[in-house]
């Protein structure tokens, strides 16, 4: 046997816990009991192969959808007909979703959309699929089903479209940034040679993409385990400029992505969104505009250059105390983080450690003084009460924090002159 076949996966998931589970073998075993036979397909095998966890499992069937809905109500399974036209339905056993989907051919495809058939081939339905690792399927006795060549490729880690490259990116521009995205996550290497020439001579499709669906892709990309490496490379080929409608700074995503796996973090795909393309505020707006981001991560990418250079290495404890009070954990997070890449120092400073522990364990105070407090001391409800009570906040956090109420009170009674 030889080195590479060795380190190919099973060839089958029998111990699979999705597979094994209640929910799972009642599906099967209400379509087989109708004489239809089905597979589970797509992710849910990939993941499996690669001992990654699964969330969603999809099953393909040569059942028509009619025919699915039936099977269940007969097995006393809830079935949603969340998709007739495409041939879905979802099925909900043991309190997990199934989608299961008749087989299907392109009969003609016009860009993302494709006027489908059903039918009964196998092979026709996995050579409508992106990927030759999409294209692996297994029944219910967790046998593998490989019509495409996808389970060499997954264990090579090698992202191979299936087919002509060019034209199943004509299919859908999506599959661009899918390309990269998978070879993030998923991929070994530099990615397929025919894929990246196919990529780079159909990049002008990309711009008739809508923006959420380029959001999803490139915050997946980017928090990928190879996200920026992959970035990086789309940089050279003029790729990711097309997508972000900007210049990225794929050195400081690099940096910010070290940091997090130094420090034990799950990637944020916001951050490094904002590390990879926000300067400005203007950097923001176009962003928000560009990958119609939420009103939440739009706020987080502007705040970036009101706090930038917010942090140093060498700086007061007291400093570092009120930026936690007034950032907030989250906001504390993202612009420590910032500036630490920025500066270029390893994950092991320790003084950047330092500001990052104090982040993570001090609990800042709540002033102990209100409005009402304020109107107390004989001041008229109106804008000067809020003036009192930020000049006091002010006069708090710069004593670092120490001033009890009675000592705040003293100090609110010397500022309103009562």
């Amino acid at each position: 046997m030889t080195a590479a076949a060795a380190s190919l996966p099973p060839r089958q998931l029998t111990d699979a816990a999705w597979l094994t589970r209640p929910g799972t073998r009642a599906v099967f075993a209400a379509l087989a009991a109708k004489g239809f036979e089905a597979r589970a397909v797509g992710g849910a095998v990939r993941d499996a192969l690669l001992g990654r966890p699964v969330s969603d499992v999809d099953i393909a069937t040569v059942a028509r959808p009619e025919e699915v809905m039936a099977a269940a109500a007969a097995a006393g399974l809830e079935a949603i007909p969340t998709g007739l036209q495409h041939g879905t339905v979802t099925v909900v056993a043991d309190g997990h979703a199934y989608e299961i989907t008749t087989l299907r051919e392109d009969v003609e495809t016009y860009g993302r959309h494709a006027k489908v058939g059903f039918t009964a081939d196998w092979v026709a339905d996995a050579r409508r699929r992106d990927f030759t690792l999409n294209a692996l399927y297994c029944g219910a006795d967790g046998v593998l089903f490989d019509p495409l060549g996808g389970w060499p490729d997954l264990a090579q880690r090698r992202i191979r479209f299936i087919g002509d490259a060019a034209a199943r990116i004509r299919e859908d521009y999506l599959r661009i940034l899918r390309f990269f995205r998978f070879a993030a996550d998923y991929g070994d290497g530099l990615p397929d040679r025919e894929g990246l020439e196919a990529a780079v001579a159909e990049r002008a499709g990309l711009a008739s993409l809508s923006a959420e669906r380029v959001r999803q892709e490139v915050l997946r990309l980017i928090a990928a385990p190879r996200g920026p490496q992959m970035v990086r490379l789309m940089l050279e080929y003029g790729l990711i400029c097309l997508v972000l409608g900007q210049a990225p700074r794929p050195l400081l995503l690099e940096r910010v992505a070290r940091l997090e796996t130094g420090l034990g973090l799950s990637p944020d795909p916001h951050l490094r969104l904002a590390a990879l393309a926000v300067e400005t505020r203007e950097d923001a707006e176009q962003l928000r505009t560009r990958l119609r981001l939420s009103n939440e991560a739009f706020a987080a990418l502007a705040r970036v250059e009101a706090g930038k250079a917010a942090f140093a290495a060498s700086m007061p404890t007291g400093k570092a105390k009120a930026l936690r009070y007034s950032l907030g954990q989250a906001g504390y997070r993202w612009l420590l983080l910032l500036d630490w890449a920025r500066s270029g120092d390893p994950v092991d400073t320790g003084e950047w450690r330092g500001w990052w522990a104090l982040g993570e364990a001090w609990q800042p105070p709540a002033l102990a003084v209100s409005g009402e407090d304020v109107m107390a001391l004989g001041v008229p409800a109106g804008p000067r009460v809020g003036a009192l009570l930020r000049a006091l906040e002010a006069w708090w956090i710069a004593g670092d924090f120490t001033a009890d109420r009675p000592a705040q009170l003293a100090k609110l009674r010397e500022l309103s002159g009562a």
